[in-house]
């Protein structure tokens, strides 16, 4: 029975961060929208037992920028006398990640007792885990896929005409940028949480997930690697650059982190001998680097599409247009994925500032939070500026869920103050 409980609790979290539609419902609605109606109300319930109200002022500030930033994208709207409200509706789509992460809050919470930093690191690396093996069994299995196809709704059409992996709501860019959180997330605690670096076990099953993910996520999607490079910048970096005592401290880290990298290595050469399907995805996995080791220069397919066609703004002289916008995202309206390049078209300078306040305030106030984990939220913001190079997304999912940190804190705090002070 608990390990049906953990289960579930995966399905859950897997729910929240790969979100996908289903099979019947409306094209609207999602797994995430679903974990977000649930939260709605026990938001009130909670509210309504606790009898008082914590105001916290991180999330305050957080909601007026992001209805800023909506407000910016209607004005834009109207000014240009458009019917797009991809930006504009940006606040309905940020208070969905907060609902539904408070649902996976309250479920992680009755299961375990406990929400925290390290139980969310295993959930997400395990979930993550579990979409690389699916990706895997329906790369390799017609009738699994036909089962998982039949269900979820996340593009699939054109997953398989572009030969692509994908998982149960794991797919692109979306499923790549997870990936890259989780990796920096990995590392983070396994460096910083004295109850997984002392642990062996744990730390080498967060060690395993780190390579897994690194490997298939990258087969899924190359935006993965921003997130493993990350992730080693951390591990060095929290490791006192593997020197002196502070490494000592670490050496039983180091010796799993490169023991399961020769095992992985070995398995991989085996299957790309061997395998010619693997062979194939691990190569557009790690194209660039190939590119490097055959051709003398690192650059992918991709890479060289976004710097030849997509660096696409508003015309030099139209001052309405880097001021305020066009109002125009849908339907890949002006040909690009850059997401600076589409913040720019859809609402001008003004609102992708506002974007860019909102994701420079959140790692920054939450690193006064959990000072510990500095390096960790400075790669989450490195790695939001990166990743809008590529695609035009955002990661406030999972700083919905550190808000669930923050107010576990504080409900811990007023209960001391209440019942012992």
């Amino acid at each position: 029975m608990k390990y049906l409980l953990y289960i579930c609790v995966g399905i859950a979290v897997s729910f929240y961060i790969f979100s996908f539609g289903i099979t019947g419902l409306p094209e609207s609605v999602n797994t995430k929208m679903i974990l977000a109606v649930i939260g709605l109300p026990l938001t009130a319930i909670n509210l309504i037992k606790s009898k008082s109200l914590i105001i916290n002022y991180q999330l305050l500030i957080t909601v007026v920028i992001a209805v800023l930033f909506s407000i910016v994208g209607f004005v834009s709207v109207d000014i240009n006398n458009t019917s797009d409200y991809s930006y504009a509706n940006y606040f309905i789509s940020f208070f969905v990640w907060l609902f539904a992460a408070y649902t996976v809050f309250v479920i992680i919470k009755l299961v375990h007792g406990r929400f925290d930093l390290i139980i969310l690191c295993y959930y997400l690396t395990a979930v993550c885990v579990a979409q690389c093996v699916f990706a895997l069994f329906i790369d390799v299995s017609d009738s699994f896929q036909e089962f998982v196809d039949s269900y979820v709704i996340q593009g699939q059409q054109f997953l398989n005409e572009v030969n692509r992996l994908y998982g149960i709501g794991a797919s692109l860019d979306n499923a790549g940028v997870r990936f890259s959180v989780t990796l920096i997330l990995i590392m983070s605690v396994l460096t910083k949480e004295e109850e997984v670096y002392n642990n062996i076990i744990r730390s080498l099953l967060l060690i395993i997930g780190f390579f897994i993910i690194i490997g298939v996520g990258n087969m899924i999607s190359r935006t993965t690697l921003l997130g493993s490079i990350m992730g080693l910048i951390i591990l060095v970096w929290n490791t006192g650059s593997g020197v002196g005592e502070y490494f000592s401290r670490y050496r039983r880290i180091y010796l799993m982190f490169f023991g399961v990298l020769i095992a992985i290595v070995m398995i991989s050469m085996f299957f790309y001998h061997t395998d010619s399907n693997y062979r194939m995805h691990f190569r557009f996995a790690f194209e660039g680097f190939f590119n490097w080791f055959e051709k003398g220069k690192w650059y992918t397919a991709s890479t060289d599409k976004l710097n030849r066609n997509m660096w696409i703004w508003p015309d030099s002289q139209d001052f309405k247009a880097w001021v305020i916008g066009t109002g125009l995202f849908e339907n890949w309206y002006y040909g690009t994925d850059i997401g600076y390049c589409r913040f720019v078209l859809y609402n001008g300078l003004v609102g992708f500032l506002f974007f860019l306040a909102l994701f420079i305030y959140l790692p920054f106030s939450f690193m006064n939070k959990f000072p510990k984990h500095r390096m960790m939220f400075l790669g989450l913001f490195g790695l939001t500026l990166l990743v809008w190079i590529k695609v035009s997304t955002d990661i406030f999912f999972i700083y919905a869920l550190f808000f669930q940190l923050i107010y576990t804190n504080e409900r811990a705090k007023k209960f001391i103050n209440e019942n012992y002070l």
